[in-house]
Parts: structure tokens; sequence; C-alpha cells
């Protein structure tokens, strides 16, 4: 065998032992990361059998939106909750009290998702499995912080909930 075989038949073994070492070590990191991110027990991965929130919409105006609660809201009860999708944002809002509301960021703070489900005065997230309480804070699931709140007024049959 002439020295440029021998070179050439190393360069091979090389190129096929690298692409075999990336391989491996992508299955590996695929077997490490996507546990975390695929719930548990109590952590329901993608949200399944969790009821979803009805949706309303609305229009952000002045750096708020206005919501009427009468007797057809699904806002009208306490412990109530609804997704509102108001110029292209997404909100989570609870009715807490008889004149009091919560009104939340929609966004999961672990991967941007939209939080859609409602589960034992909690929000879940349908990607991850992330819950939250009804003011936001972090229940159980890989979300890193609490999801923003946004201030509301509540007068008459009209939520007033600031944006900005």
């Amino acid at each position: 065998m002439t020295t440029l075989e021998v070179t050439s038949e190393i360069s091979t073994s090389r190129r096929a032992f690298c692409q075999q070492a990336c391989h491996a070590a992508s299955l590996a990191a695929l077997g490490i990361l996507l546990p975390g991110c695929g719930g548990s027990s109590t952590s329901p991965s993608g949200g399944a059998n969790v009821p979803q929130l009805p949706q309303l919409t609305s229009t952000i105006t002045g750096g708020a939106f206005m919501l009427t609660i009468d007797g057809a809201s699904p806002l009208n009860t306490v412990g109530n909750a609804a997704l509102v999708n108001a110029s292209g944002r997404g909100f989570l809002v609870a009715r807490t009290g008889n004149d009091a509301f919560v009104a939340l960021t929609a966004t999961c703070t672990h991967e941007a998702c939209t939080v859609t489900g409602f589960q034992n005065q909690q929000y879940v997230c349908p990607c991850h499995g992330s819950v939250y309480s009804l003011s936001g804070t972090n229940v159980s699931g890989p979300a890193p912080r609490p999801l923003q709140s946004f201030g509301t007024s509540f007068s008459g049959s009209i939520l007033t909930v600031a944006t900005g």
C-alpha cells in the first residue's frame, strides 16, 4: 500500500468516525432534553385532558381593552376565567371576587406557547405542561418565571384591562 492510499484510508475512517460520533451525541442530547420538556404524571404534556378556556375578543385602544361582563359572559361568575384575544395579543382573565379580576399575559414563560387550559383554578400550558396560579405564579412545570400581570378596573358591567 502506498503512502497516498494509507492517508486516504485514514481520512475516510476519521470522517466516518466523526459522523458516527456526532450522530451518537445528537441522539444522547435528545434523550436528555426531551424528558425535561415532556411533562410528568402530574404535569400533562401537551395539555391532554385539560379543559380549554372559553375565548373572548376585544380591541386594545389607548393602552387598554374593555370587556362587558353580563349574564352571557364566561366571566360572570367568581372563579371563572377566559382567554382574551385583544388586537392579536393573548390575555388570561379570571374573576377572583364580585368586583375583582386578575389579568395576565397568555404567553407561557417557558417557550412562548399560548396558555389555553384551565383546571382546578389553575392555568395549564398545552405545550409542556407548565401550571400557573390565578395570580400568575409558577405552580409546576418547566416555566422559569411567572406570567406578567396587568392592572384591571371594574365599573358597572365594564372590565378595563390596562395593557401598557
